[in-house]
């Protein structure tokens, strides 16, 4: 018999949904014990968002700074498990605050120590660094991290800016004004999912979980772009001072706290549709002479090492 404990936390429930579908060849096999639990942080975070809890919530998730959540029930701890399917969600560029918690706590360590890991990610798409934080959580937990996939929305990225504004603030998963596509990670993707299952399950059996990551990327499990690699540690300099900033100014004034997340909130807009795609020009005309690098990116991304 293999124990295996799906941990995570979606506040749409659309991470939810995907670990269901995921999940559900080890459900179905008799020879699995699925134990599957959502972390709860004390003071939950609203779906869908308004906008001023959504700026908020800045700083502390960027700066990865850990907020109480519900203890894991003991009948949970108290069991030894052969794998741990851990999904998490972005939140500005870091793990969800949740998740972070989750990772910093004791109940992390208790749970992870020793154990594989599988991590599952749902995306807008800038993925990757965040991948990295939460890598780095892991070894501290002294966990064996053995397998990554990536759900993301596969449409343009400014298209899904706007898709995912709508979603996250109107709480429906539709199309906007009846003409952009559905936010969020495509139903295809989402009920597919079942076929990382089959993968997993394998290795699971096999207790060796050498070559699971290779077979997972094979089917699809990571797709990376490579602009958003280039993006995406733009994002992270940038929204590093301006975290830092906010957050030290908030100790001493929640007046001034509010006033720089105000401004924070024009920069993001202005970033989005400014700088953005200023970078993206700039990725293409550097392209060529650092193909090679990119290449050697793309392949260390999809893997689970851990520079």
């Amino acid at each position: 018999m293999k124990n295996v404990l799906v941990l995570y936390y979606s506040q749409s429930g659309q991470l939810g949904n995907i670990l269901t579908n995921l999940v559900e060849p080890l459900e179905q096999d008799e020879e699995c014990s699925l134990t599957i639990h959502q972390i709860k942080p004390e003071e939950p975070y609203q779906f869908p968002w308004n906008k001023k809890d959504f700026i908020q919530a800045f700083p502390e998730s960027y700066l990865q700074i850990p907020s109480p959540n519900i203890p894991i029930p003991e009948e949970v701890k108290s069991r030894k498990y052969d794998l741990i399917i851990l999904g998490y969600t972005v939140w500005y560029l870091s793990p969800s605050i949740p998740i972070n918690s989750f990772l910093k706590g004791n109940d992390a360590k208790d749970l992870l120590k020793d154990t594989p890991v599988i991590t599952v990610n749902g995306s807008r798409n800038m993925w990757i660094l965040t991948q990295e934080k939460v890598k780095r959580l892991l070894v501290d937990c002294k966990a064996q991290l053995v397998g990554n996939i990536a759900f993301v929305d596969r449409h343009w990225n400014h298209i899904s800016v706007i898709t995912i504004v709508h979603w996250m603030m109107g709480g429906k998963k539709t199309k906007y004004l009846g003409v952009f596509p559905k936010p969020g990670v495509s139903e295809e993707d989402i009920k597919g999912a079942g076929k990382f299952g089959k993968i997993i399950k394998k290795y699971l059996f096999e207790e060796n979980y050498e070559q699971l990551q290779g077979e997972l990327v094979k089917d699809g499990a990571v797709r990376i772009k490579p602009f958003l690699i280039r993006s995406d540690k733009s994002g992270n300099h940038i929204f590093s001072k301006w975290s830092a900033h906010i957050y030290k100014v908030g100790l001493k004034s929640q007046k001034s706290r509010a006033k720089w997340l105000n401004f924070f909130e024009y920069y993001l807009q202005f970033a989005i549709w400014v700088f953005v795609p200023i970078v993206f020009i700039i990725f293409l005309l550097t392209y060529i002479p650092f193909y090679a690098r990119i290449k050697k990116d793309i392949k260390y991304y999809q893997s689970t090492r851990l520079r």
